[in-house]
Parts: structure tokens; sequence; C-alpha cells
């Protein structure tokens, strides 16, 4: 079958690399750290994917702007003590590799800056298989499309072969805004019912079945 979609863009953290988990802890670890109320794990798992400052704000909206880069700092602190040891989720490495041989153009939207993402696309060896990568520190936060946008002009694809891969309600609304359509993974930081609200193509419940699902349609 002809391919459907030219362009496919993976968010990051809890789509392709199982690190919902490691993010919650380490901003609540931070939160202490500072004195600041602690989130809890529903709040936290909801702001990943933003941009850094943009989930400080969310987060802590009563927070003085002189205390999100000290908060920020002790977040880099922790995450950083375990980001080596953040698996990617079973057949993540297997999928792109499959994906970038089939003819497909690859990029990466991400919360991360863009410090963080050249770190992790090195230590996974994944980065010879995206063509271009955009981080939030270098653009508008999810979910304003600039992201989205950028990378459709700098491949050169068009807004209906280009199909965005996320697990957030952040990265499915940037989809929207985009005029993109969207793929749900509904197995990272957001549950099922936060991501079906954006009418994604499909929501998959692991990422077996996120990558069955674009050797079928995509």
């Amino acid at each position: 079958m002809p391919k459907q979609f030219d362009l496919l863009v993976f968010d990051w953290d809890g789509t392709l690399m199982d690190s919902a988990a490691t993010i919650v802890a380490a901003i609540q670890a931070a939160s202490r750290d500072i004195g600041a109320d602690e989130p809890s794990e529903a709040a936290a798992r909801h702001i990943i994917g933003l941009g850094l400052n943009e989930a400080i704000a969310a987060l802590f909206p009563d927070m003085a702007a002189a205390d999100y880069s000290r908060l920020a700092d002790r977040y880099r602190v922790h995450f950083m003590a375990q980001d080596a040891e953040i698996p990617l989720f079973a057949g993540a490495e297997e999928a792109i590799r499959e994906l970038h041989a089939a003819g497909f153009m690859l990029a990466v939207a991400t919360g991360k800056g863009r410090h963080g993402l050249d770190r992790v696309l090195d230590h996974t060896g994944l980065r010879p298989y995206f063509h271009a990568t955009r981080c939030a520190d270098e653009s508008f936060s999810k979910p304003h499309p600039q992201m989205l946008l950028e990378l459709m002009e700098r491949l050169d694809a068009s807004p209906d072969k280009t199909l965005m891969i996320g697990d957030t309600s952040h990265d499915l609304q940037m989809a929207v805004n985009a005029g993109v359509p969207s793929l749900g993974a509904a197995y990272g930081a957001h549950p099922r019912e936060g991501l079906v609200g954006f009418a994604p193509l499909a929501c998959a419940d692991t990422f077996g079945e996120l990558h069955q699902w674009l050797r079928e349609n995509a």
C-alpha cells in the first residue's frame, strides 16, 4: 500500500521513552527542595510535555518568578541524576529503525530543552534516524503549533501528510492547532480519556500497538 504519511513526528517523553514516572519524581523532589507545596502525581503528570517554565507556571501559579529558576535548577539535578538509566519503551528502537528504513521522514517535537534532547539522542543512538528535531526552549511550548509548523517547513511536508504521535493532550492539541492528524499513545503520561477528545486517528495502549498501527496504516 502507498504511504499515507510522509512525515512522522514523535514526542519523546512518555511516547518513545518510559520517563513519565522519573519526571514526576524529579518535580516532586525539586518542590520539596525549595519548600514549595509538593504537587500530586496526577498534577505533575499533566504538565509533562510542556516547556519547563510553562510547566512550573501551571503547577505553581502563585510562585514568584524569581523562584522559577531555583525550582528548574533543582528539577534538572534530580532528573539528570537518573536520565541515563531511563529506558526506551520496549520495541521503540527497532520501530524507529524500521520506519526510517521504510522511507518515512522522522522528527521529534518535545518539551525537553535542546541540551536534554541532544544528550538522550546520543545516549540511545537514535540521532541518525531523525531528520529534524524541535525543542521547547527554541520555540513556543506545546500546544502552540510552532514546532510542527517549523518541522513541516524544514522537511517540505504538508499537514495532511504529517502525523503527530504523542502521549499528552498538549501533543494532540498542538496537532489540532497545526491542522495535522494525530496518533495517541495512551500508555504514557496522560490517560486515554484525556486524549480521545482531540480526535486522534487511534489511541494505542502499548508501544507495540502503536508500532503495529503505524505498520498497517501509516
